[in-house]
């Protein structure tokens, strides 16, 4: 069910996927489904949906809570230097390409 209590439609993943790539990666998958796949594919979708709205309220939380400048839960772990170490792997091995 989508946040409102409502049961999913091919609308509301569209509108919770947010993203014209996604909803046109549902949209060609559910469109080119055999009929015993249809719902399965649906049900797929539905679920990554959900998932999407999960985040978002759990981001609006978070920022609620920081906006309250009350202390984020949770274990926070300093990733910056490993993405750096990775962006610089990577740009290497382009440039070796």
């Amino acid at each position: 069910m989508s946040d409102t209590g409502q049961p999913w439609t091919i609308e509301t993943i569209c509108e919770t996927l947010g993203d014209p790539t996604l909803t046109k990666k549902f949209l060609g998958e559910f469109n080119t489904a055999r009929v015993d796949q249809l719902i399965p594919t649906f049900e797929k979708w539905a679920s990554r949906a959900a998932r999407i709205q999960a985040a978002e309220q759990r981001g609006r939380e978070l920022a609620a809570t920081d906006d309250r400048g009350e202390e984020l839960p949770g274990e926070w772990v300093d990733r910056t230097e490993w993405v750096q170490q990775e962006a610089a792997r990577i740009r290497a091995e382009r440039g070796a390409a």
